[in-house]
């Protein structure tokens, strides 16, 4: 649930963290007992215990028809990822990937723990989706064979400018946008503004660069070959090879890296915020905004950060539980935004050579958030320096505690 130490220097993560765990548990225990379903469900959990929490808010044709969606492409990811299977074998199954889920024969042994049982039990995953209603599986269809046929010309090319940047995240996480729009509009629950395409793409987009940031260090070290995503238009500023913004002296000019990349994500921030506040079904509105924000939190803390050199920067779990109870509005987004992004404005240094642009974007998404009039009488989710230690809250904790296991055995 998080460390006794972080819950005592942040005790308001304490409720929205007991709210979480025991949301996970009846998510959980809301397994479906047909075989396939169940499979679909349980791997859903095992892959991301934060989206499988998400989608509950979804009604059940469109919970499952997401579920489906989301371990097709992981499928697909598993496959993209895997750099042990010799490129020659590799493009034609992601070319062809679109048409193995149709077949409840198909599998492919790749991947490692929970994602070698996704591919090795494959089967279910095509078994759930053949029962799906025509209009999702034809959306399905689409953006799988749209997303396979992009990461099969990356496979055989790398990212060597912005565009070439912006094109790779399109296929990999844009058509997801893409796809997730196409399956609200099938579903009937949501009627999208005429420019819903180009804003779609865009909040896949964000989650994605944020995702390649983030995930540097993982990607550079990766065995048996390193994954580089991030675009040599950029990092050959700062280094001779991508592999050399890890290494320790070369620090000032990894974080300058690290800065442009942050500063390029923020450029799709408008389309995101436009995109929520276009949906008007509330359970969709949460499944959206709750990675959204997860994810400029994220920017926020890797922003002028050598630890994404280092390790893992992630934000704590208590503040992922804050952000999952408290987006239930528009106002919450804008809110979660505005606070995020003043956090990253404090971070930003005027010598380095994107601080202008860096303050022109921060201050376009405040202006904007500002605009709509609704920051007043809110939670900051970041205005939260910790407390000292103390007596009453170790005692608080302690009746917390001993509530939360009363509830857990009645």
């Amino acid at each position: 649930m998080g460390s006794l130490g972080t819950m005592l220097r942040y005790p308001d993560d304490i409720y929205p963290l007991l709210k979480m765990k025991r949301a996970i548990e009846k998510a959980e225990k809301q397994i479906p007992p047909e075989p396939h379903w169940g499979f679909c469900y349980s791997m859903l959990h095992k892959v991301s215990r934060s989206f499988s929490l998400v989608i509950q808010q979804l009604n059940t044709d469109l919970r499952n028809a997401v579920c489906v969606f989301y371990l097709v492409l992981r499928a697909l990811d598993t496959v993209e990822d895997d750099t042990s299977i010799p490129t020659d074998e590799k493009v034609p199954i992601l070319i062809a990937f679109h048409r193995h889920i149709y077949n409840t024969d198909w599998h492919y042994s790749c991947g490692t723990k929970e994602y070698k049982v996704l591919m090795d039990q494959f089967h279910h995953v095509a078994a759930a989706f053949l029962e799906l209603e025509k209009g999702y599986q034809e959306a399905i269809e689409e953006i799988t064979k749209r997303m396979g046929a992009g990461m099969a010309k990356f496979i055989c090319q790398e990212v060597e400018t912005v565009d070439d940047y912006d094109e790779y995240c399109h296929y990999v996480a844009g058509l997801v946008g893409l796809g997730l729009s196409k399956l609200f509009l099938a579903g009937g629950s949501e009627v999208l503004t005429p420019d819903w395409e180009a804003i779609s793409n865009s909040m896949g987009l964000f989650l994605q660069k944020t995702n390649i940031i983030r995930d540097y260090l993982e990607d550079i070290n990766e065995i048996p070959k390193s994954r580089m995503f991030w675009p040599r238009e950029v990092w050959g500023k700062y280094a001779d090879k991508l592999e050399d913004l890890k290494y320790e002296e070369n620090s000032t000019k990894s974080v300058q890296c690290l800065n442009e990349l942050v500063t390029n994500a923020l450029m799709h921030i408008e389309d995101c915020l436009k995109y929520m506040a276009a949906l008007r079904d509330p359970s969709i509105f949460r499944f959206c905004a709750i990675p959204q924000i997860m994810a400029i939190g994220t920017l926020a803390l890797c922003y002028n950060n050598v630890q994404v050199f280092r390790g893992v920067v992630k934000l704590r779990r208590g503040l992922t539980a804050k952000v999952i109870d408290r987006t239930k509005t528009m106002a919450d987004v804008y809110g979660a935004f505005y606070d995020f992004s003043c956090m990253l404005k404090t971070k930003v240094d005027k010598n380095d050579p994107n601080a202008s642009m860096t303050l022109n974007r921060l201050e376009a998404v405040q202006k904007l958030c500002i605009d709509t009039g609704v920051l007043n009488n809110r939670k900051s989710y970041v205005d939260d320096k910790g407390q000292p230690y103390n007596v009453f809250i170790i005692m608080v904790v302690i009746l917390l505690a001993i509530v939360f296991a009363y509830l857990r055995a009645n």
